[in-house]
């Protein structure tokens, strides 16, 4: 049988400009690896717990204590154990939350499913648009509160905001290859 290929559409949900992202990934991922594919085409290091809703269901990381409760006090099934081809088709819409702290909701929308192509490698990031919030900004306020004290600098936050995220943080850079080479490597 031919290996099926989910073209998604992440978007960062809460903030504007936009934020998003164009991947594709082969239908046989465990949603464990899908989380590893939004982490690295965001740009995120994993720190914090995530959980998926798929119609309702929740999925996410097995905890060894068993003390993982979601919203609703109950415990999610084993994202370990799911596929994304058996809980996904086109225009299906998936919904991911990172950092339950800061709490970045994410909206993966399944735009087309097809056919591998024989000579090409997956997963692959295919198009996006600005760089992902750093971690620990505090969630979407954080993030408007981030971008304000950048575009001014005479905002009392720009110096210690510019320090933190570095001069390389550009929130409007967003480069599909090296996202690509990312994924590659890691998921």
């Amino acid at each position: 049988m031919p290996r099926q290929i989910f073209q998604l559409r992440i978007s960062l949900s809460g903030v504007r400009p936009t934020i998003w992202r164009r991947v594709l990934v082969p239908g046989g991922y465990t949603l464990d690896r899908l989380h590893r594919v939004v982490q690295h085409a965001m740009g995120w290091r994993d720190c914090h717990l995530h959980s998926f809703d798929i119609d309702g269901v929740q999925y996410a990381e097995p905890d060894p204590e068993g003390d993982l409760l979601l919203e609703d006090e109950m415990t999610p099934h084993d994202e370990l154990d799911v596929r994304l081809d058996a809980v996904a088709s086109k225009g299906s819409r998936l919904h991911y939350t990172y950092d339950f702290g800061d709490w970045w909701e994410h909206d993966l929308l399944v735009e087309d499913v097809f056919t591998a192509e024989a000579d090409e490698r997956y997963p692959r990031c295919v198009d996006g648009e600005r760089a992902a919030p750093p971690e620990n900004i505090g969630g979407p306020q954080g993030y408007l509160l981030l971008l304000a004290a950048l575009a001014d600098p005479g905002h009392p936050e720009h110096p210690g905001m510019r320090e933190w995220v570095g001069d390389g943080y550009d929130p409007a850079a967003f480069d599909p290859d090296r996202v690509t080479t990312l994924l590659r490597r890691f998921c």
